[in-house]
């Protein structure tokens, strides 16, 4: 029962929930409206945890700055990503168009190993880190680092920003009607077109961000972004595919269950307890624990 209530436990669990929020945040996006797998989510975070690292490193820019240039080049590789891969697959006949979004994992799979090689080849695979914010904060009983401290308070203004945007403007709207009928969408006015381009721009872009966010706390290196694709797969399955509001409950269920999981047996478990959870959610409840609608 002290493991439980634990208030450094329960602060840590608050910092993984919202990193894992945010990764899963993109994906689920993309997924969502277009019912692409994008596998390579991960290396795009690592992408953004590049530009923090040598913005760094060479420029002494702190990543609090060069999240936004890890935003735009991100956000910029979702632009030629749809432009030039997917935009035109995806206006092709009906049958074209069920064959890309069949066949999107081994895409965004070929994508993941470009990124990786690419990367390596450029920076080595070396894992590298900087320190940054690394100071301990100590209240009552619990100490956390200022760095993470900072990372849950962009983490959830970010996710809280992105609710009302979904929930008010017309654009958030827009991506929620392709979310729930996207063949109907079309129907009342929108531009599939265009709203698909932004999904793909916002979805790269937050990827973006969060790896600027992780950088400041992991080390990062061309195959450090996996580890993350696979829970932000785990989150969207917990919250229920293209449920956004769902992915956040997911994430921070996800992030309770391994911290208290290591916590009460070993870090060793850590992958088990991630695994073990994606296959019982998958085999118990495969629509999500909130499936049963889409974003509300």
């Amino acid at each position: 029962m002290e493991i439980i209530l634990s208030g450094q436990l329960v602060l840590a669990t608050l910092v993984l929930g919202s990193v894992y929020a945010l990764v899963a945040m993109g994906l689920n996006l993309i997924y969502g409206t277009m019912r692409l797998l994008n596998v390579a989510h991960g290396e795009i975070l690592m992408i953004g945890a590049y530009v923090a690292y040598w913005a760094f490193t060479l420029l002494q820019i702190g990543p609090l700055i060069s999240l936004f240039g890890a935003m735009a080049l991100t956000g910029g590789l979702g632009w030629a990503v749809y432009r030039f891969l997917v935009r035109g697959l995806l206006a092709g006949s009906g049958e074209i168009v069920q064959r890309i979004e069949a066949n999107s994992l081994l895409i965004f799979f070929g994508l993941s190993i470009i990124l990786q090689n690419l990367i390596s080849l450029a920076f080595t695979a070396n894992e590298r880190a900087y320190p940054y914010l690394d100071q301990v904060i100590r209240f009552g009983g619990i100490s956390i680092g200022a760095d993470r401290l900072v990372i849950l308070g962009i983490s959830l203004t970010v996710s809280l920003i992105a609710i009302l945007f979904f929930r008010y403007s017309m654009t958030g709207l827009a991506m929620r009607a392709l979310i729930e009928q996207r063949e109907a969408a079309a129907l009342v006015g929108i531009e599939r077109d265009r709203v698909s381009l932004l999904v793909f721009i916002l979805g790269f872009a937050l990827a973006g961000l969060a790896g600027a966010l992780i950088s400041m706390t992991e080390q990062i290196s061309p195959f450090s972004g996996f580890p993350f694709t696979i829970a932000a797969f785990v989150v969207i399955i917990l919250g229920g595919l293209g449920n956004l509001y769902g992915g956040l409950l997911g994430a921070f269920l996800l992030a309770g269950i391994e911290v208290y999981g290591v916590a009460l047996t070993s870090s060793a478990y850590r992958s088990i307890l991630v695994y073990g959870v994606f296959i019982a959610v998958l085999l118990w409840r495969p629509q999500g624990l909130l499936g049963g609608k889409r974003i509300s």
